[in-house]
């Protein structure tokens, strides 16, 4: 199959700090597709980098949840002016979240990582406002990151699927970055009018 050695070339041809220069990209990416939400929670949100610069670049509420506090800032909340703060919780318990108080949610390089994810999901369709939106930016099986970290990752129909078991609908999945990103979307169904 030519294309499978080709694509195989090209990701061997990757550097291996790719991910790392894609990075401000990606964010710029994830911050205009959610602009117009007021309130976003962050997912797996690691280090807290999309979390101070989504609250940096959109001066949104955003609170970032992770089961591992290692590492997290030092200081976990906002200081002049920023809204933002940092949880340590498993994401499959969201108990200081409301339902539908939160416009999206987004998950950068960590669905791969969540032990229980339709769980995960279930609970941010719950914490989610009527039509907001869910966005997944991770790394797809047979990706760089899986030569680089060997870690097993979901193909682009696992990660549709799992969002529509989970309620979510207009769900779209694509590659992007040379085909060595998945981003998922979803939303929220709107409220029915009565």
């Amino acid at each position: 199959m030519p294309g499978a050695t080709e694509e195989s070339m090209a990701r061997e041809n990757l550097p291996e700090d790719f991910y790392e220069k894609i990075k401000p990209r990606l964010h710029k990416r994830i911050g205009h597709e959610l602009r117009l939400a007021g309130r976003v929670l962050d997912l797996g949100c690691g280090s807290c980098d999309l979390v101070r610069y989504l609250a940096e670049t959109y001066h949104q509420h955003v609170t970032g949840v992770d089961i591992s506090d290692g590492s997290f800032p030092r200081y976990r909340r906002a200081s002049g002016g920023l809204r933002f703060r940092c949880v340590h919780q498993n994401a499959k318990d969201l108990d200081f979240t409301k339902d539908a108080s939160q416009d999206a949610v987004v998950s950068m390089w960590a669905l791969h990582e969540m032990e229980q994810p339709q769980a995960i999901l279930k609970e941010a369709h719950r914490a989610l406002r009527p039509g907001g939106e869910i966005l997944i930016v991770d790394f797809p099986r047979g990706s760089l990151a899986q030569r680089l970290w060997n870690e097993d990752y979901y193909r682009p129909g696992q990660i549709e699927q799992l969002l529509l078991q989970s309620q979510f609908v207009d769900v779209r999945v694509r590659l992007i970055e040379q085909q060595q990103v998945v981003l998922a979307q979803g939303y929220q169904p709107p409220a029915q009018r009565a």
